[in-house]
Formats: C-alpha cells, structure tokens, sequence
C-alpha cells in the first residue's frame, strides 16, 4: 500500500477480535519536524480520512517515533532544549524511556482563557485530561506539557498561519522548541465524540466517576477526542473497549515547579554528572519495581497540595511500616517478585495487524509474565495482613486473591504449572515450546517429540565429535545462530582445526563455530519450534482475549503495588538516614534540618541549620562569606518542602511545614549560546516569569541575584525586585552579597536579616585566619574583605594579596572622602554654619556690649563666616 494512503483504522465493535488494538507493521521513516514559516508555505494535504499531513507525507509517517517491524517497539526522538539544557525527558512524568505521548491542546477566549489538554500515552495505555484557567502568559499550560514531555502537539488548524497565528501556538513554539506541532481539522474536536469515546474506552468501573470529573470541561473533552483520533489514523493504533487508564488531573491539586527550578534544585538529575544518583531522586529510589520508580518520578515533578487527603495517609502509612519492621521486610521481599506490569498489561490491548512467528512467540511471553504477576499477588496481600492504616488497607483490598485468582484459573486450564518465564534465549524457547498442557491438540504433541528428538540429536552430535575427533567442545546457544560450538584456541597451537568445523571465528581466547550436521539440526529444532509455537498460538490467543476482560482489575492492582513501593521505598529511607515526620500547618520551622543529598555524600562533615518563616519574618534575606553555605542552605529549604508534599519524612530533628502550591528557584549561572542570550538575559527572563505568577502560596529561592552584571545595576534590580517580591506576601529566601540590601530593607516589615557564620582568628604571622562554621544567625554579615580572606586561604601569592588589600584599602577611602565630600554632606555643614551664626547673633543683642565693640565683632564674624562658606562649597 503506498505510503499516502494508510490502511484504516480497524472499526469498533463489540466483537473481541475487532477491539485489539492494531499496528501496522510497515516500517516508517520519522520525518523532521517543520518550522512555522516551512508550513505556512507547504499547503496540508487531506488524509484519505479527513486527517491533514503536511507535504503529503504519510500519517503513519510520524514525526517523532516509527514502528519497526521486528519489535512493534516506538522509537521517540527527544530534542535538546533551547538553552543548550539536557533534554526535557529527563524531567518528565513518565520518564526519559522511549515513550509516545500524543498531546492535543484547545483553548478558550477571554481575559483569563480555559485551555483543555490531553495527553494520551501509547506505551503506557493511559491518558491523562485536564482543563486550566491560565493567564496571558500560559505558565501552567506549558509547565504542564512540559511534565508529560508528548512526541506530538496537536492544535486546532485554525491556530496555524494562513490564520492569524494564535498566542499560545507562538509561546509553544517559542518554549517547546524540538517537539512537533501539528494542526488538526476542527471537525475532530467534538465534545460528543469525546464524551462517548470516554464511554467506550474508559474502565467501566470508572466511567461513572470519570464522567462526574470532566462535566463541564469542554475543552479537555474535546481534546481528548482529537487525541485518540489522531492515534488511530496517524500512529494506526485502536484502542480495545474499555481498557485505556483515564483520569481528570485538576492542576489545584498540585504543586507547580517549572523546569528551571527541576534542574537548579537537580530534583531528577544531577546536572554535573547525569549519572550520578546524587539528587532527589536517586536519594529517594529505592523502590524494587518499574513501577514505583515512575510514580516517584512523577510524584517529584508534581508534588500534592492535599493534606488530608494524600499526606497525612501517606505519613500515617509510613509510621506503620517503620513500627512494624516485619511487615516490611515481607512487603519489600514480596515486591522483588514484581516486573513491569504497567507495561506488560498495556501490551494484551495492543496486537500485531498481521500474525507472524514473533507475534506468537511474544503472545506465549506474555502469558508467562501475567502468570508471574498474579502468582505473587497472593503473596503480597499475606504481607499485609497485618496493615491497619487507611493506606496500606486500600492496597491490601485492592490486592486481595478474589481479583487475580480468576486470572490464574485461566492460565492453570491451559497452561503448564512448572513453566515460568526465563531470560536466558534456550530455556525461554523451551518454556514457549512447552507452555501449553499436554492433549489439547494433538498434532501440537507431535511437534514437541520431534524437538524433543532433535535437541537429543545435538547432543548426541556433540559426543561424536568428541570420540571421533578428540576434542572438547562446549555447546552454546543464542538466537541468531541457535546452537553453535566453543573450544580452547589453546588446544589447536599445534594441531589444525578439524574440516568438520565451519563458521569459524576467533574471539580472544575462544574459538566459535558450527558442524554442517549441527546447522541441519537447527534447522529441524527451529522448524518444529515454529510448528509448536503455531500451533499453541489458538490456545494462547483465546487464553488472551478471556484475560483482557480483567485487565481493568489487574491496572488497579498494578497501581496499588506501585503506590506501595513508593511508600516502602520512603522506608527504606526513613530507617536507614535517620528521618522524622513533618507536620502541616502555616508556619514553616525545622531544627536541626539537613540537606539530604550532601548529607549522603558526607554525613560526618554536613552542619544542621534551623529555619523559620511566617508572616511576620516571610522575606529573609540572607548574608555571608564566599563558601559559607548560603547556597546550600536555601537550597536544604526548597528540598525539604518537596519531600514533605510527596508524602515522604524528611532529615530534621523536627518540621512543620505549610502547603506550597508553587515554588520557584533562580540559582543557575549558565548562558545560552545557542538561544544567544547571556548569563544576565537569562537570569532576568526567569525572574520576570516569577514576577508573573508568585502570589501568597508561593515559595521562591533567589541566589545571588543581579552579579551577572554591574555592581550597581545590579544592586538596584535586586532592590526592585525584592521589593516586589516582598509585597507578593510569598515566602523568599534572598542570598545576597550586596550588604547594602540588608541595610536598605532590614526596616521592612516581614523582612528578617540572616547570614551564615565565619569565625576570624590570627595566625602566628599576624594574618586572618576564616573557619565557615556554616551556621546560620541572626543579622547581616559583619566580616569586612572576606573576598580577600578566602583568596589568601586558597593561595594566592602573598603579593597578590597585599596589592589587592592596598586597592580595596585606597578605594575604601575613596568611597569615605566621596561620602564626606557629598552635597547632602555639604548641606548639613551649611545649615549648621548658618544655625551658628543665628546663635551668636541672637547673644550679640544683650545690651551689655558697646556699640563699637559690637561692630568690631560683627565686622570679624562676617569675614570668619565668608571664609567658613567658601571653604564648604570650594570642598
């Protein structure tokens, strides 16, 4: 079929065949993404089904993943971001594995504009709906596409140039540089067809309360029916009845951090080595399953801001597993048992188009793996039986054998009890050969005596050439070359190589190849594995399409384990590094706080720090020498408060903390060379979109904020900008070196001056000596030339440092005389010259001096008084 023309998509029915979900198994070609200005001048064309494609390329020639043939496994392409960053993967929801996300967004007219979005993830058989009231800007719009990281945007064609370009496709644009952006014909965005898509696919035990959460937003709805019909027609996928994960996530119930602060305050990747578990989430991932890596991953990203309905359970469940150390150890022994099944469920809705050897061979697999997976539910509800938390009862319920056993009665009626899935190549093509019982069909027996004799023919193969040849030879298997000889290359230094031998190739030490008797025997084994796997495919594929009517069950089972091994990997934590749980309210207080991650990498060395903030004190500005620990302190603030709206105990002696909907940092000092934009353009683009939406439920971490440029321009944005962000009523934390700005604010209310202490001692040379006892104290830093200080410590040439003393010295002074030599300094000297003269003026009108003494002496202040004035207006 030609690549402009895509076979349809299969119909919906209710018949179960009709409802897998098909793949075409053609193999496609990822196309570059266009710029705006290449599409505006390349006209659509019309898919055959109404879908537009752009230059008339194929919709199944998607522009951000293809299909391969041989794995039915998506490919995602993930762009660098525009300021050189990482790419933006690496901080999304569902991970930086190779997911396809297909994302439609539909907005809304007016002042504050409603705009709808809907994600719909491919790989994981899920879609998540939600409808935003944003502003002018489209913060929470593009912080929420940004979580999901989707393979492809989807907007209404009339948003796209020859149109007027709309406002919110220019910023998509502009901040989602790298992601493909596709227009779509209105006619798709229907809120009935949403709606009754949303009864068809959705779980049936869900509809009802899905249907309650999206009432009245029409523009998720509509985006939802653009989405899935895009999948069907472009990516040539259909979704089984009733088995894609749908749920409405209002963005209230979330905490709001926009990448940059994901990267400064390195929440999922350390920026100096992405490697490295040093940050947050390699500090906390401690989880045994795929799983619940993901939902901590994504729990990071979007913290809760329901206390009573996720926190507290989340702490109260904690507390139970801490106490109850049995019970623990049973959970986390019993989750090791666990493989992806997120993925693995998703993989019994998505069906090869066209039946193939593979396809079989991957429908027996499966078998295998949901035998694994409802075999050690069981053995997790015994784990927690024990549970008497709100929490740890639901999964327990939610676990419960009366869910999986009718699943494992299946597979028990038609499948081997000792056959498990393996990971080696050999037995897992004997565990497909084998999986189906004996006497359901007998030509299917018939085929495994014939692999049965001819495996016993290798080997028997292998013992001739031994006796005949005299050597000693290993059998190995792999896919490729199925079974195939390794021998000693020592063993032949001195001898040839037998003629029986070909294929051979010489791989250090070892010598691999085959026999032309071994070749025909593979070619007889992998015949009649064909012939087995052909002919157990009929059992395997009814086996299949009875267990897709549980799966709605076994997605809920799979949700709780995950929820259960983030709450076990918090445990994990909790018991190993000394956590405590943190209480809600509307102060936030700690003693004794620890940054987690420099804790782990040095426990001995890290100095614990109190906090405070309330109304009273929400502006705190905070001071101190180079290398003091300022950084790492507000940055200790930021992380706390992320891992307390997670549910986890964070590192204190003891925390309160209140409910942030927001958060904000400006740390970072990197340029963009690519954006061309400067250390300086950068950092003022952030503040700006902080400005923009920090309100009372905010909290905002600002380092060194205005040292990318002049020391006065500088001081006098970070003055602005602290006034601004003090009238906000947010919580800030404000590290500074301009000493000024302590001075000029410290009067403020609500503003509260901190620095981190240094101790200065003299050495036997008579020199200062600097020790940062990283603690922090109350007021402005004292130390005067700590800049100095640090240089001499470092070591510097001892002359460097005297002539850099004698130039602070010199301007020191320069800046005294400047000061003295002021005109406010000259109008004080003025108004006292004259307040002096008015005195003695008003004594020289007492009646007790002459009038010739009186004019001598008003003669000689006059002339004193001139001498006076000249020499202050001539300073």
């Amino acid at each position: 079929m030609p690549s402009s023309m895509p076979p349809p998509p299969v119909p919906r029915n209710t018949s179960t065949s009709s409802s897998r979900v098909s793949h075409s198994r053609s193999t496609t070609t990822p196309t570059p993404s266009m710029t705006s200005a290449s599409r505006a001048a390349t006209p659509s064309t019309l898919h055959p089904r109404g879908i537009p494609s752009r230059s008339g390329t194929s919709l199944g020639q998607h522009s951000s993943y293809s299909f391969t043939s041989s794995s039915q496994t998506p490919r995602k392409r993930h762009a660098s971001t525009a300021s050189g960053r990482r790419s933006r993967a690496a901080s999304s929801v569902w991970g930086s594995e190779s997911h396809v996300v297909i994302c439609a967004v539909s907005e809304g007219r007016g002042v504050s504009p409603s705009v709808g979005l809907a994600f719909v993830n491919i790989t994981t058989n899920e879609a998540v709906l939600s409808q935003i009231c944003d502003s002018q800007f489209y913060v929470k719009t593009i912080h929420k596409i940004q979580m999901y990281d989707p393979s492809t945007i989807l907007m209404v064609d009339a948003a796209f140039p020859p149109n007027q370009k709309s406002n919110l496709l220019s910023i998509i644009e502009e901040e989602l540089q790298g992601t493909s952006i596709e227009p779509l014909s209105r006619k798709y965005w229907s809120e009935n067809t949403g709606l009754d898509l949303i009864g068809n696919l959705a779980f049936k035990e869900d509809y009802e309360a899905t249907k309650v959460a999206i009432q009245g937003n029409f523009y998720a709805t509509c985006c939802f029916a653009a989405a899935v019909q895009y999948a069907e027609f472009s990516c040539h996928v259909s979704i089984m009845h009733h088995s894609l994960r749908i749920r409405y996530q209002p963005s209230e119930n979330t905490m709001m951090i926009d990448i940059s602060t994901i990267h400064s305050l390195e929440l999922i990747q350390n920026l100096q080595n992405p490697k490295s578990k040093d940050c947050l989430f390699g500090l906390l991932n401690e989880t045994l399953t795929p799983m619940g890596s993901r939902m901590l991953r994504s729990n990071i990203l979007q913290p809760s801001t329901q206390a009573d309905n996720t926190l507290r359970p989340r702490y109260d469940a904690l507390d139970e597993l801490t106490v109850k150390e049995d019970m623990f150890f049973e959970i986390r022994k019993a989750l090791k048992e666990f493989a992806d099944v997120e993925k693995l469920l998703t993989t019994l809705v998505i069906v090869p188009n066209q039946a193939s050897i593979y396809a079989s061979e991957q429908a027996i697999n499966q078998i295998l793996s949901i035998k694994a997976f409802v075999t050690a539910v069981p053995k997790l509800h015994e784990a927690l039986k024990t549970a008497r938390t709100d929490l740890l009862t639901k999964v327990r319920n939610f676990c419960r054998p009366e869910l999986t056993q009718p699943v494992a009665d299946l597979i028990s009626e038609a499948i081997n009890e000792d056959v498990t899935i393996m990971k080696t190549p050999l037995d897992m093509r004997n565990q497909r050969t084998y999986a189906v019982k004996s006497g359901v069909h007998g030509l299917l027996d018939v085929a495994r005596q014939t692999y049965k004799e001819a495996t016993d023919d290798v080997h028997q193969h292998l013992n001739e050439i031994a006796d005949v040849h005299g050597i000693s030879a290993e059998l190995k298997f792999d896919d490729k070359r199925q079974y195939w000889l390794r021998l000693q290359r020592s063993d032949f230094e001195d001898q040839p190589l037998p003629d029986i031998l070909i294929n051979q190739v010489t791989k250090g030490t070892w010598i691999e190849c085959q026999t032309l008797m071994l070749v025909q025997l593979n070619n007889r084994i992998a015949d009649s594995t064909n012939e087995t796997i052909m002919l157990s495919d009929n059992v395997i594929q009814k086996l299949l399409d009875a267990i897709r009517g549980h799966v709605p069950d076994l997605f809920r089972v799979c949700e709780s384990i995950a929820l259960l091994d983030m709450i076990a990997s918090f445990g994990q934590s909790v018991t190993t590094r000394d956590y405590i749980r943190p209480e809600i309210s509307d102060t936030l207080a700690l003693k004794g706080a620890r940054h987690p991650i420099c804790e782990r990498v040095n426990p001995e060395r890290f100095v614990p720090n109190d906090v405070f903030a309330n109304n009273q004190h929400r502006f705190q500005i905070i001071t101190g020498c180079n290398m003091s620990g300022k950084s790492t302190y507000i940055r200790m603030i930021s992380l706390l408060q992320v891992m307390a709206q997670i549910g986890c105990y964070v590192p204190a002696q003891y925390a309160v903390f209140p409910i942030i909907q927001q958060l904000f940092v400006r740390m970072s000092t990197d340029d963009s060379i690519e954006a061309n934009m400067s250390t300086f353009s950068l950092e003022m683009r952030e503040m700006a979109f902080i400005l923009r939406n920090i309100n009372g439920k905010s909290l905002a971490v600002i380092d060194e904020l205005g040292r990318a440029t002049s020391t006065r321009d500088g001081l006098a944005i970070a003055l602005a900008i602290s006034e601004a962000l003090i009238q906000s009523n947010s919580l800030v934390w404000f590290a500074t070196h301009f000493q000024q700005l302590s001075s000029i604010l410290g009067s403020r209310t609500g503003v509260l001056n901190l620095h981190l202490s240094t101790e200065v001692s003299r050495q036997n040379d008579d020199k200062p000596k600097m020790t940062m006892l990283y603690k922090i104290s109350s007021g402005p830093v004292k130390e005067e030339n700590y800049g100095l200080g640090l240089a001499r410590v470092i070591g510097f040439p001892n002359e460097f440092i005297r002539i850099a003393e004698e130039v602070s010295t010199t301007l020191a002074e320069n800046i005294e005389q400047k000061r003295q030599n002021s005109q406010s300094r000259k109008l004080i000297q003025r108004r006292r010259l004259i307040l002096n003269l008015h005195e003695t003026l008003t004594q020289l009108q007492e009646p007790s001096m002459d009038d010739s003494a009186r004019g001598a002496y008003l003669k000689r202040l006059q002339n004193e008084f001139v001498v006076r004035m000249d020499k202050i207006e001539s300073s």
